[in-house]
């Protein structure tokens, strides 16, 4: 192991501890430690952003390499190289000597070369009887064979990096094309939902994003945006499953109408009149769904729902439902909670109870939690819809319409 000694700067170039420092650090080799100049080269190259250089500095050292006889760096054939400021300048392709200053000073900055200056500062070398050097001054290159494994290192942080960067990006150009296609064919097609509000924070999303963005920044708008499509992909996957619900319900009723003609009484598909079924409004088993109101009824104690259905109106139970499945994405109500919902009360339930949660909105600190609380209470037969829609029924001043 051969130890480098701290070297001054000649002139009025003066010499700081940080300078210090980095001669120490860079100024044991273990010996016979060799690496090849244009790999370690190469290496600084895709580092210059975490080394803090330009390129131009790194045509600068491209040139002092040019100097340097031999492909290997190595302690043995000595790690000095000399050249005139003329000499550099011609091979860094006609660099003008202020600015030639400039890079070879931000290179000893960044920790690439190291300055061994003579006592009048000159660059030269001595050479013995055999011809061999002996003494040279000028500019060392040994920080880059003692750091040549480090720089590897940040080499390769730097292609991992671009690569994380580069999957980010196309993982967000995915989601971004999604999100604006789906809206697109939603509107188009008319599903339910309030589609500009939707639109607007896609659109707010759009505008965070930076003209150079680095990872850090797209990773939050990426995250946002995948959030956004889920809920979109959630919103009309309801949609769908209640048109194929209400498609069943139609069937099921024609059925019914053709069997009794004679009833003019549109009935619940849950109420069997027939058998005397009674309504659960307060107890039964728990297995047994929660039977429906009229629809009426539900408008007059629920006004606010009527604004989500489609075009702003509620005229059936499949347009309740729908109008539903908007109003839980906008009070925050997570899908699975609405699916379970609707697996216990029914689908017509879980809608009029989406619909009394937005009604009361402005007393309830969470209609996600409220929600699953009444589904609870449901699973256990322990719920009621009536006391919910009579007490908003009289709170509109509507009850007197119904009784």
């Amino acid at each position: 192991m051969q130890t480098y000694g701290v070297t001054t700067p000649a002139g009025r170039r003066p010499m700081t501890l940080a300078l210090m420092k980095r001669q120490l650090e860079t100024a044991e080799i273990t010996g016979g430690k060799t690496a090849d100049k244009w790999k370690v080269f190469r290496d600084a190259c895709e580092a210059r952003g975490i080394l803090g250089i330009q390129d131009r500095t790194l045509a600068v050292l491209d040139a002092l390499l040019t100097f340097y006889p031999d492909s290997e760096l190595s302690e043995k054939r000595g790690l000095v190289v000399f050249p005139s400021n003329a000499q550099l300048s011609v091979r860094a392709h006609g660099i003008a000597g202020t600015t030639l200053r400039r890079h070879l000073a931000a290179l000893v900055e960044a920790g690439l070369i190291i300055r061994r200056d003579s006592p009048n500062g000159k660059r030269y070398a001595r050479r013995n009887g055999s011809g061999d050097l002996e003494q040279a001054f000028g500019f060392s290159l040994a920080p880059m064979l003692a750091r040549a494994d480090e720089f590897a290192h940040m080499a390769r942080q730097v292609a991992e990096e671009r690569k994380r960067f580069r999957l980010t990006k196309e993982t967000l150009s995915i989601c971004r094309r999604d999100v604006r296609k789906l809206i697109s064919a939603a509107m188009e097609e008319g599903a339910a939902g309030n589609w500009g509000m939707i639109e607007g924070h896609f659109v707010a999303l759009l505008a965070r994003i930076p003209r150079a963005p680095t990872t850090s920044d797209l990773l939050p708008i990426l995250e946002e945006m995948q959030m956004l499509r889920d809920e979109i992909v959630n919103l009309l996957e309801m949609q769908m499953k209640l048109e194929k619900t209400d498609t069943n319900d139609d069937h099921y009723e024609r059925h019914i109408q053709n069997s009794n003609t004679d009833s003019i009484i549109e009935l619940e598909p849950s109420f069997d009149q027939q058998n005397g079924a009674k309504s659960n409004l307060g107890s039964g088993s728990a297995n047994e769904p929660i039977k429906a109101f009229p629809l009426g009824m539900v408008l007059q104690a629920c006004p606010d729902i009527i604004d989500y259905g489609p075009g702003g109106l509620v005229g059936s139970w499949r347009e309740l439902m729908s109008a539903a499945v908007v109003v839980r994405s906008m009070l925050g109500v997570s899908p699975t909670a609405y699916q379970d919902a609707c697996d216990t009360m029914g689908p017509e339930n879980a809608a009029v109870a989406m619909a009394c949660i937005l009604e009361r909105a402005g007393h309830i600190n969470s209609a996600g939690g409220y929600l699953r609380h009444l589904t609870g209470k449901a699973r256990r037969g322990e719920f009621s819809l009536g006391p919910m829609l009579m007490a908003l029924m009289r709170a509109h001043g509507t009850l007197a319409v119904t009784s």
